[in-house]
């Protein structure tokens, strides 16, 4: 049976995890070992993982742990490490021009080890088994608004924090439009059909914004596209890849418009593919945005770890979606295609 290893996180904004205590009580009742790593920053405590039998070490003892190993986590590791010689499970943000991409996957073929990459493990029509994208959608569409409601004070975007969950953002943002005096935007997504567009549009929804759905019938002709200058905020929820058109281009800052926040939720500036050829890196929560013209205003969120700012939501949902795949580690067929993505990249 696999050892799995939940590895502390290395991001210091990053509290969230894929595994919980009750889906780690699961496994150990399946004869599979976990052990846990301890963690000041994750959002749920050692002692609940402790508390059902995992064993505890300290955090970055991944390095030495066992050749068998399955090592857990989220975020991608630090590009300049030694070689990695375990399989890892993560996000690792490798496989699409990333600037750091290189040097983590170099990492592995110097070490031996696997990246099962969390953003390619896939059904057989490709649709991930596991995903964070509605919650990504439902908090990207919050700060956006926010950055909305900070033009109309006439002040800058103040930094966010994690809320403590969906219905205290909610409520919050319901109180920020209540003092907008009824004024509401419109918003257009593109990619309404997916997880993180249904997550966007339903934050807009709840919050009386009138929302365009477009998704790929509307997109396939070829960008950029007028229509989305016709809305206030525009919110992109779409994977980038090589057949993705160019939404917005640098003429959008030449024309009249009705568009002052850009949302790009999907955020990957570092890729080829990027639809939104306006800004060349990501913004934190400490600078939610990034304004690209003052005159009229155009600020472009674009933070790249949206389901952080809900970590316990998020762990809770992505660990439940997650759990089946790793109760059948060494069986189901999403693990195998995973890692043949990962030898076909580092040429294997």
């Amino acid at each position: 049976m696999a050892h799995f290893w939940l590895r502390a996180e290395d991001r210091p904004e990053e509290a969230r995890t894929l595994l919980t205590p009750e889906g780690a009580s699961r496994l150990l009742a399946a004869d599979y070992r976990v052990t846990v790593e301890r963690s000041r920053r994750r959002i749920i405590p050692d002692s609940a993982y402790a508390g059902v039998g995992c064993t505890m070490v300290e955090a970055q003892d991944w390095h030495d742990a066992p050749e068998d190993a399955v090592v857990l986590g989220l975020k991608e590791l630090d590009p300049k490490g030694p070689p990695l010689r375990h399989h890892h499970v993560m996000f690792g943000h490798a496989y699409k021009g990333q600037p750091d991409g290189p040097a983590l996957l170099e990492r592995f073929k110097e070490g031996g080890g696997t990246l099962l990459d969390l953003e390619y493990l896939t059904n057989e029509r490709g649709r991930r088994l596991a995903a964070f994208g509605y919650w990504a959608g439902y908090v990207g569409a919050a700060i956006s608004l926010l950055a909305w409601l900070a033009q109309q004070r006439g002040r800058p975007m103040e930094p966010v924090e994690p809320w403590d969950g969906a219905k205290p953002l909610l409520a919050g943002l319901q109180g920020r439009m209540t003092e907008a005096r009824g004024t509401r935007p419109s918003a257009i997504v593109i990619g309404a059909k997916g997880r993180v567009g249904s997550g966007a549009a339903d934050l807009c929804t709840a919050l009386g914004v009138p929302v365009t759905a477009w998704d790929l019938e509307e997109t396939q002709g070829g960008g950029p596209f007028p229509q989305i200058l016709k809305h206030e905020i525009f919110l992109n929820c779409v994977l980038a890849g090589p057949k993705t058109p160019v939404f917005v281009s640098e003429e959008v800052l030449t024309k009249d418009r009705a568009l002052t926040v850009i949302g790009d939720i999907a955020c990957d500036p570092g890729s080829e593919y990027n639809p939104i050829p306006l800004y060349d890196g990501a913004t934190s929560w400490k600078e939610p945005v990034v304004r690209v013209q003052d005159k009229p205003p155009l600020d472009i969120m674009a933070i790249d770890n949206l389901p952080a700012l809900l970590p316990m939501d998020v762990s809770e949902d992505f660990a439940e979606q997650l759990f089946p795949l790793l109760l059948a580690f060494h069986t189901d067929p999403a693990w195998t295609r995973v890692e043949a993505l990962f030898q076909e990249h580092i040429g294997g």
